[in-house]
């Protein structure tokens, strides 16, 4: 079925999403350990690996919630600093909030992607990973890697990954897809959850959304 014009745009977003789990997910899959490789290089490397093995896991491409879960704990995360990714998106609330409400945050944020982003899976067919050149200098900590996701019959996605390097690796804190950084889209809709309701408000409203048990659109850029 040829998906409505409207749909598009979304659904461009949603393909361009899985590229993040692909960054992620061959990072501990690959062995051995390697000394720590240009930031554009362990994209490209961890991307191609990656996306072979989301098409080979049929749970995963069906949505299957429980098994994403276990796929991102065990492999994603090692290579994500999604506590960073989850204190930017939060803003300057994030420093008002109390350990346990930043670990809470940290928890339902996650939820919140996955079961946003878990209906993307389902649309790895034949994407690979073109990779556009590094504007960066050796010594920089943090850099931005840009690549777009192709596929027959599609127009390339624009991809671009923010990053900052550790005593370990290269670990990945926002993305762009099209445009829209992750990471400025929900800082938007978050900061008018915790104008009205503070911190413990945004808690609430991201546990009542994922108790819900469906999934929601990404955000859009205004």
């Amino acid at each position: 079925m040829k998906t409505p014009a409207s749909m598009q745009p979304m659904r461009r977003l949603l393909l361009g999403l899985v590229a993040l789990l692909a960054a992620g997910l061959a990072f501990v899959a690959s062995a051995p350990v390697r000394a720590q490789e240009a930031p554009d290089k362990q994209i490209e490397r961890l991307s191609a690996e990656v996306l072979a093995r989301i098409k080979a896991d049929p749970e995963i491409r069906s949505g299957n919630l429980e098994r994403i879960s276990q796929f991102v704990d065990e492999m994603v995360m090692p290579s994500v600093d999604f506590e960073r990714m989850t204190a930017l998106s939060v803003g300057r609330g994030w420093r008002e909030a109390s350990a346990e409400q930043r670990a809470e945050l940290v928890k339902q944020f996650r939820m919140l992607l996955l079961r946003t982003y878990s209906g993307a899976l389902s649309e790895v067919r034949d994407q690979s990973i073109r990779m556009k050149p590094l504007r960066a200098d050796p010594a920089d900590k943090d850099v931005i890697v840009r690549s777009e996701v192709i596929g027959q019959g599609t127009e390339p996605i624009q991809l671009d990954y923010r990053m900052r390097r550790t005593n370990e690796n290269w670990k990945i804190y926002d993305i762009n897809v099209l445009g829209v950084w992750l990471v400025e889209t929900y800082r938007g809709q978050f900061g008018q959850i915790i104008s009205q309701g503070g911190i413990q408000g945004l808690v609430d409203s991201l546990r009542q959304r994922n108790n819900r048990g469906g999934t929601e659109p990404p955000p859009s850029k205004s």
